[in-house]
């Protein structure tokens, strides 16, 4: 629409010590948003909904309210709720959907109805309930509406029931979709204005297309094979590879992994994500990984692979508080002027834009049932991506199901390809191998990438689990004494020192556990391969080693788990076929006078059922579909449903997350706030505390005390974090042995360990070590 000449400029956004002429319009920075909104609400179908949305989005800055706060009157402005109403009024539910995303883009998507979180939207959208909202006029000689909007809703899941359970998951989906396109769009465009204004170059994008990657990953790949010797586990890697190979000209959609610990699966799913994406014309392979202990060995793995375009890997993970952190930079930048706003929306820039992303399922499943718009802001690219999960079967139990039905939702209607990734399967599938009835409302048509998994397992069966003994700690110590080279893997961190201590005085006794920084255990490793390989190594562990260590021991010690956890010690034994599988042993034990983790007992006692049948390998496919199948029955045998039970609900009320989107999705009032605080992956508070491990440790923390930015040196310092349970880190820091980095300029966001409380505290043998019976009880529970 033609611009109106005898209307005064309106302005989107102004520049400090500027004449307005440099600032930017209203219509300009509204055309351009919904332009950039449309090109990414195109990947999944909504094209309309997110131009819209861009439109519409900042139509409360026509106010004259917020013309005179740009001018520099101090005055709060809500900008947000007048085009939230204007969507609602003309477009009817869907325009109660953009009302949502609008309303939210800067403090955080709301409840439909509702007391808890932002003000929910039924309130905003009520004139006469909610009266801080400026009184807009102009825009529409600005800014033309389409007369009404089209959009094909989502497919459905083919069960009907299901589709009845997931409504409300579909339209929160959606709604987030929408909202991350509005939010990168109109982050981009603020951030381009000002760098434009400030002369400043935005290095952003430029990255090579997939096919490029692809030849690279080809070449490395083709080297490898030809080096590799002729074992036999090399030629099953080698089979497992060109299987991926193969698979990936299948259509866009869910497939599984299944490959024994060692085969190679790591490689080979990547391989499959670069050929599959290449194929069907997606935009990136974004490996999701459950730990952050692996995440960056794993990304080292693909930059090597990647050689000279290493550096389009991009991690996202944080071991600091990340949400915190971007929550205030948020609330600083919405309807602030000037210089600093841009410059902190630059800041809290993470929108997924690169071919390669290695991140954590904690970030990875947050993000999808996030309200916040720096969480949300990445999610429309994962529409059109190969997602692969590694080790699938880690997800919660207790998010099980909306875990499992989103995935499903990104598969059947954002074009996104799927990828179990595991040893042990877990039975997520609506129907079990042998053609019963499987997992309620799981998964239907996923499709396994290598042929024959039953058979490759034979192949690549490498090790025997003997039947679990009792034993106290003194009897365990004796028959670890007994061997020169031996894992012992325990559940908790202070099991695994005692019996450090223990054996402390034998040559070639090593202690692995999280209560070591990244850093430490990374050195620690090198240590112990070298050990194996020329002298003795007692290694005792936590569950730590199971992720995705390379190591190989010919007998394993492994406290009673779940099947799962039990295959991933087998990982660790054997794992490159030099002896015959009679020879290499996984023995299991259990312990007097130690009691295990709560949450995980329901997995040891449904693996001691399966472990009574002593005539097939516990370790077989069809031994661990057994196992995920029986415990996920007894999960579901309480008052309430025990694979959707978050406890964080707002209001304390119980139901589930699905339950609670579905209530009243029929009239599009959905808990968006609410879920968002309930879907918690880990329940346990934990708190990052930087160590000053090493001198490296110690010159990134001088910088930081002394940086403006904290950006790339949080990057770096994340090897040397520990995360330490909340009340043991409130303790340690009432006491003075953790402070604040420069606390005036990032109030606590980083906290680290004090040099004399390093040398007090932190030891080369055990990590972050303590006597304080109060902290030791809360630290014992976690690995």
């Amino acid at each position: 629409m033609d611009e109106d000449p005898n209307l005064s400029p309106v302005y989107a956004h102004s520049i400090k010590n500027a004449p307005a002429e440099r600032w930017q319009t209203m219509r300009d920075h509204a055309m351009a948003v919904a332009e950039l909104a449309a090109e990414r609400g195109m990947k999944f179908g909504a094209s309309e909904l997110a131009r819209v949305a861009g439109l519409l989005h900042d139509v409360g800055k026509y106010s004259d309210s917020f013309q005179r706060k740009l001018k520099g009157e101090a005055l709060r402005v809500d900008h947000s709720t007048a085009g939230a109403r204007i969507a609602a009024e003309r477009y009817a539910q869907l325009g109660r959907l953009l009302a949502y995303v609008i309303a939210g883009h800067h403090a955080g998507l709301a409840d439909g109805t509702g007391e808890g979180g932002p003000t929910p939207l039924d309130l905003r959208l009520d004139p006469k309930r909610y009266l801080d909202v400026p009184v807009a006029s102009g825009w529409e000689h600005e800014i033309a509406l389409p007369a009404g909007l089209a959009w094909a809703p989502p497919a459905p899941n083919t069960d009907r029931a299901v589709a009845r359970q997931r409504r409300g998951l579909s339209l929160s989906v959606l709604v987030r979709m929408v909202f991350s396109a509005l939010v990168d769009a109109d982050r981009l465009d603020t951030e381009a204005f000002y760098a434009k204004a400030e002369q400043r170059r935005i290095e952003r994008g430029g990255w090579q297309l997939l096919p490029r990657l692809k030849e690279q990953l080809d070449r490395f790949m083709a080297a490898k094979a030809a080096g590799a010797g002729p074992s036999r586990v090399n030629l099953e890697r080698a089979r497992i590879l060109n299987a991926a190979r193969i698979r990936a000209a299948d259509e866009p959609g869910l497939f599984s992994l299944t490959v024994p610990t060692g085969g190679g699966k790591t490689l080979a799913s990547l391989t499959f994500g670069f050929d599959h994406a290449v194929k069907h014309g997606l935009d990136r392979v974004i490996y999701v990984i459950p730990f952050t202990s692996i995440i960056e060995q794993t990304a080292m793995v693909f930059r090597e692979a990647l050689g000279p375009l290493a550096d389009h890997v991009i991690e996202h993970h944080s071991a600091f508080r990340e949400d915190e952190a971007l929550r205030k930079l948020e609330q600083a930048a919405g309807g602030e002027s000037g210089l600093q706003a841009g410059e902190r929306l630059r800041l809290a820039a993470e929108n997924w834009d690169a071919p390669i992303i290695v991140t954590t399922a904690v970030q990875f499943f947050e993000s999808l049932f996030s309200n916040r718009p720096s969480q949300c802001r990445k999610l429309h690219n994962i529409a059109r991506s190969v997602v692969i999960l590694d080790e699938a079967q880690t997800l919660p139990l207790r998010l099980l199901r909306p875990c499992v039905a989103v995935l499903d939702e990104l598969a059947r209607n954002y074009r996104t390809t799927i990828v179990l990734c595991t040893a042990t399967q877990p039975a997520f599938g609506a129907q079990r191998r042998d053609g019963r009835d499987g997992f309620e409302g799981g998964l239907t048509g996923v499709r396994e990438i290598v042929d024959d998994p039953d058979a490759l397992y034979e192949r690549l069966r490498r090790v025997t689990v003997k039947p679990a003994e009792t034993l106290g700690d003194s009897g365990l110590i004796e028959q670890l004494r007994q061997h020169d080279r031996v894992l012992c893997i325990v559940g908790t961190r202070a099991h695994a020192r005692d019996l450090f201590l223990a054996l402390k005085d034998q040559p070639g006794t090593y202690h692995l556990s999280a209560l070591m920084c990244p850093t430490h255990r990374s050195r620690k490793i090198k240590e112990i391969k070298a050990a194996l390989e020329y002298g003795r190594c007692r290694l005792i562990a936590t569950t730590v080693v199971e992720a995705g260590v390379d190591i190989d021991f010919p007998i394993v010690y492994r406290l009673m788990a779940g099947l799962d956890s039990i295959a991933q010690a087998a990982g660790r034994c054997n794992r490159e076929g030099k002896l015959k599988r009679e020879e290499a042993i996984v023995q299991l034990f259990e312990t007097e006078g130690r009691r295990s983790v709560p949450e995980l007992r329901i997995n040891e006692d449904t693996a001691r059922t399966i472990l009574r049948r002593r005539d097939r390998d516990p370790l077989g496919l069809d031994a661990i579909e057994d196992y995920f199948g029986q415990l996920y029955w007894k999960k579901t045998q309480g008052r309430d449903d025990g694979l959707d039970a978050s406890t964080r609900w707002p209001d304390q009320k119980r139901g589930s997350i699905l339950e609670r989107l579905n209530v009243r999705a029929a009239e599009c009032l959905l808990p968006l706030a609410s879920v968002a605080g309930a879907f918690r992956m880990i329940e346990t508070a934990m708190e990052p505390v930087i160590i000053p491990y090493d001198e490296e440790g110690r010159r990134l923390l001088a910088e930081l005390a002394k940086a403006e930015r904290p950006g790339r040196l949080a990057r770096k310092l994340q090897p040397y974090i520990v995360n330490v349970p909340r009340s043991a880190f409130e303790r340690l820091r009432a006491i003075g042995k953790v402070k604040a980095v420069q606390e005036d300029r990032f109030e606590d966001e980083f906290m680290a360990l004090t040099e004399e409380a390093r040398n007090q505290l932190y030891s080369e043998d055990v990590g972050f070590d303590w006597s304080d019976p109060t902290f030791q009880k809360v630290g014992s529970r976690i690995a």
